[in-house]
């Protein structure tokens, strides 16, 4: 999630462990607890693009580093709040926000190591947007309020909202999957591997990955009342033979797409003009196959250099004209599926 949503969280419910006198000094230390787990984006290199794609969401998003990156944060935090209050309140707050930063984000589809060090799996409910107003703000109401007034009763509003977003975000993910596999059904397809991923900012519009055979096929689906979709584009899945048949196997560029692969949970494409090893799951309309990120393969490069990291996040006002449309229903009217 964002850093506003995270720090928002972690302030909620830190100020449920607060007293109304407390109120806004637990409300810092959860904001900051909730955010601290994201320094794990300063564990990056300058030559090897994957590294920090390895680290982020790893460690230090873990629940089992829950009770020690809370004490960390405490004890940065006590020599500010010694006066007023003990180590063990500061410890509680900043457990209530640190714990909660690792969860949120597994609720997202980038992949949070939830059980490092004994899994290296990338837990991805795919229940929420990385970025969602229409939870945030709420949250930071309700986190104000409780500041303003100093009643901790406002806390357990925000932390509601929390728990009732999140709820619809599974249900609305459910009811999307249903429309995403009769869409492949009615294509005569089995999808061997289906995944969804809401939009920006909204749990209305999906983005629908599914594989069939040697390709991905990339679509939208909308659900409000009933779900309709928006057909989309497939793309051939990588493989060496088809896309990259020089690249040597002992190559640094050929162990960066392997790694690449496990960020990406395996749903790797191919850009030919760009000579591009893409994420599939990633595209800023919902329905196009538009990678965000990847990496640049170049057969001239020494067996020992790492492939370039490419990133492409712009959002010109025609896509974004494009996607107002989808997200109001104007452009996903190719079928319409009642449930």
């Amino acid at each position: 999630m964002d850093p506003i949503s995270q720090g928002t969280v972690g302030a909620a419910f830190a100020q449920s462990s607060a007293n109304n006198n407390n109120v806004v000094k637990i409300s810092i230390i959860g904001f900051i607890a909730g955010l601290a787990p994201d320094l794990d984006v300063l564990i990056r290199s300058s030559t090897d693009p994957i590294l920090s794609l390895e680290y982020h969401r790893q460690f230090s998003h873990s629940l089992f580093f829950i009770p020690f990156g809370a004490l960390i944060v405490a004890l940065f935090l006590y020599p500010l709040f010694r006066k007023s209050m003990s180590l063990k309140t500061v410890y509680l707050a900043s457990f209530l926000g640190y714990a909660t930063h690792g969860l949120l984000d597994a609720c997202t589809s980038y992949g949070t190591l939830l059980f490092w060090p004994f899994s290296s799996e990338r837990v991805t409910w795919n229940n929420i947007s990385i970025v969602d107003p229409l939870f945030t703000v709420p949250i930071l109401i309700f986190v104000g309020t409780a500041i303003k007034t100093k009643k901790q009763l406002f806390s357990f509003f925000a932390i509601g909202w929390v728990i009732f977003y999140l709820s619809l975000g599974f249900v609305q993910y459910e009811r999307s999957l249903s429309a995403a596999n009769e869409l492949a059904y009615s294509r005569g397809h089995n999808p061997e591997r289906l995944t969804l991923k809401p939009s920006f900012g909204n749990l209305i519009l999906w983005k629908s990955i599914y594989q069939h055979e040697e390709k991905f096929y990339v679509d939208a689906i909308r659900t409000v009342q009933s779900s309709t979709w928006c057909s989309g584009k497939s793309i051939r899945i990588f493989d060496y033979p088809t896309h990259l048949p020089n690249l040597e196997k002992d190559s640094q560029q050929r162990k960066d797409i392997e790694r690449f692969r496990w960020f990406s949970q395996d749903y790797l494409g191919f850009d030919e003009e760009k000579n591009l090893v893409s994420d599939v799951r990633y595209s800023m309309i919902p329905n196009q196959i538009a990678p965000m990120w990847g990496l640049v393969i170049d057969s001239q490069r020494g067996i020992n250099e790492h492939a370039v990291w490419w990133t492409s996040r712009g959002l010109g006002q025609g896509q974004l004209d494009v996607f107002k449309e989808m997200l109001s229903g104007k452009k996903c009217r190719d079928s319409v599926l009642v449930f």
